[in-house]
């Protein structure tokens, strides 16, 4: 029997921007209650950025735009750091979102493209971050610019190479 209330069913009756929103929502609440404490020396996974730069290259230059300045405010009220990854994401939003793929174009991604994209955008988004976090908070550079800029950037790289591992056997599988 079909049950009304699965969460396939619910999911497919959803319009695409509910289920963007719904997506954006639980992976904010996973990087900050999951990935964020998953610290390698001060490295830590940017999930929302990978979703953002995911959602930008798929929606396009306003949507990117709107949807980091969203993510970004609330990471900003999260950690306390007030506006600043608000104007970071939205950039960062609006610049992939400069990329973005025509709705009859199909966005295939392997695992190694996955890695580099991830990585030059995480580099150029913590770099930012660090720059106006160093400005804001008279932090130490170097314990800032190896924690946060470069390792977090390779960890974040690290993590939508191996998303991407698990979307294309996923897609193989259904096949």
């Amino acid at each position: 029997a079909h049950c009304p209330l699965s969460s396939s069913h619910v999911a497919s009756r959803m319009s695409p921007p509910a289920r963007h929103l719904l997506a954006a929502v639980a992976i904010f609440s996973a990087q900050w209650l999951v990935l964020g404490r998953l610290r390698i020396e001060g490295a830590y996974p940017d999930a929302v950025l990978l979703f953002l730069g995911w959602y930008a290259l798929r929606a396009g230059r306003r949507p990117g735009t709107m949807m980091g300045a969203g993510l970004g405010a609330a990471m900003d009220v999260v950690y306390g750091t007030w506006g600043i990854h608000m104007f970071v994401k939205a950039l960062v939003g609006f610049l992939v979102g400069r990329f973005a793929m025509d709705e009859r174009t199909a966005l295939i991604i392997r695992p190694g493209q996955a890695f580099v994209a991830s990585l030059v955008v995480a580099l150029l988004h913590n770099g930012l971050l660090v720059a106006f976090l160093v400005l804001q908070s008279q932090a130490t550079p170097a314990t800032l610019l190896y924690g946060l800029w470069l390792g977090s950037a390779v960890y974040t790289a690290a993590v939508g190479g191996i998303a991407m591992l698990f979307v294309q056997r996923s897609s193989v599988v259904q096949r």
